[in-house]
């Protein structure tokens, strides 16, 4: 019998998920309510920033207000960063002016950091109303008694400069990293979109191309009912792998629709090793092709071996579009850690009727090849005809 059991990491783990998921007031509280516990203890009594020469004040009953309005607004540091610092201030203010010195002051650069951090409008006129209200402060502390210096009232501005523009740094990157994800998300977007138009390209145009072809090839078979019968079949098979095809990129699209390995490699992306059944299907479509195949595929090509299948696809589509009847080659040759891939034809047969091109396909193929630190062309023959060539990295060794 094997028992599993949870360890304390899992525990931990779900721990701290549900503690991101708390709301920010409910994550900013415990430190609230640690500084105003610390102030509490009499050891800490008087061991807070202290401004000027002003005697210490016993802890007494309004010290317990001065506790509250300093630490408990730091549970809404985030939530509403300038409320925190009005009330903070506040309480820093009374403590300072009171003589109290409570550790509770600490309050004060966590919410000035906070603001700087989180704040998101009149940034520029909490600024300056903090910098009047500390003017004010100043004054306010030397009527009490604390006999301060104007230089060193200058430095403890400066350093609570520096803390806000630490906040402001803080907040700046935040929002860089924002803009940064936004723009990561939007390319992944766009090249996913991308990869999607050319497989549906590749699909739907290799498909129906055929279909076409064979479908015009059938008007002049009407005297020939044994021909037009395997023809019309042609076209039925053709329909259905498109279907088949088509269906697979589903599959892709969306994760929870199946795999779908049980109709024709349904579940699995094309390859080299499908050119035979590509040569086949279009040489019954009434195009002539010699295929050559030399060596033997590598066995991690992957992602090579899919490109390869989708120059070839693609060439044989455009041959039978602009060039039908015309006697096409097509060799695929597998040497060390390269795929390469060579589709020509003589240029002597005859554009099919009713099917026109946009010119995606071949530059979808160049710019699929050099993703992969391979070499594409697409050339006019010298005398006739046209040339695909592709040289593929497969990264593995034959």
């Amino acid at each position: 019998m094997i028992v599993l059991r949870r360890g304390p990491a899992m525990g931990a783990g779900r721990i701290a998920e549900a503690w991101r998921r708390c709301d920010v007031v409910v994550r900013d509280l415990p430190l609230a309510l640690a500084l105003a516990a610390s102030s509490f203890v009499p050891a800490f009594h008087g061991k807070g920033t202290q401004i000027g020469e002003m005697a210490t004040r016993p802890f007494d009953a309004l010290a317990v207000l001065v506790v509250v309005l300093e630490c408990l607004p730091v549970a809404v540091r985030r939530r509403w960063p300038a409320l925190c610092l009005v009330l903070v201030s506040l309480g820093f203010t009374f403590d300072q002016v009171r003589g109290y010195h409570l550790v509770a002051g600490t309050a004060l650069p966590i919410a000035l950091l906070s603001a700087g951090a989180h704040l998101e409008f009149r940034r520029r006129t909490v600024m300056l109303v903090g910098s009047a209200a500390f003017v004010a402060f100043a004054f306010a502390v030397n009527r009490a008694g604390a006999n301060e210096r104007v230089d060193e009232y200058v430095t403890f501005y400066l350093a609570l400069a520096l803390i806000w523009g630490v906040g402001s740094w803080l907040r700046s990157t935040r929002a860089a990293e924002a803009e940064r994800r936004l723009r990561v998300a939007e390319a992944t977007r766009t090249a996913e979109r991308t990869r999607i138009a050319r497989e549906l390209h590749d699909v739907v145009t290799h498909h129906v191309t055929a279909m076409v072809v064979q479908a015009e090839a059938a008007r002049y078979l009407v005297a020939a009912p044994d021909r037009l019968d395997e023809t019309l079949t042609t076209v039925t098979d053709t329909g259905r792998r498109a279907i088949a095809d088509l269906r697979h990129l589903l599959d892709l699209l969306n994760p929870d629709h199946g795999t779908g390995t049980g109709d024709g490699g349904l579940g699995r992306a094309p390859s080299a090793g499908d050119l035979d059944a590509l040569v086949e299907q279009t040489r019954r479509a009434g195009q002539p092709v010699e295929f050559t195949r030399v060596g033997e595929a590598a066995v991690a090509a992957g992602s090579a071996e899919s490109v390869a299948f989708r120059v070839v696809q693609e060439a044989l589509t455009n041959v039978l579009k602009y060039a039908h009847g015309s006697r096409a080659e097509v060799e695929v040759r597998y040497a060390g850690r390269e795929i390469t891939v060579e589709v020509g034809n003589d240029g002597s047969g005859s554009r099919a009727a009713a099917v026109g091109g946009s010119g995606r396909g071949l530059a979808g193929l160049s710019e699929r090849v050099a993703a992969l630190g391979g070499e594409f062309s697409a050339d006019p023959r010298p005398g006739g005809g046209f040339l695909v060539r592709a040289r593929i990295p497969s990264g593995g060794a034959s």
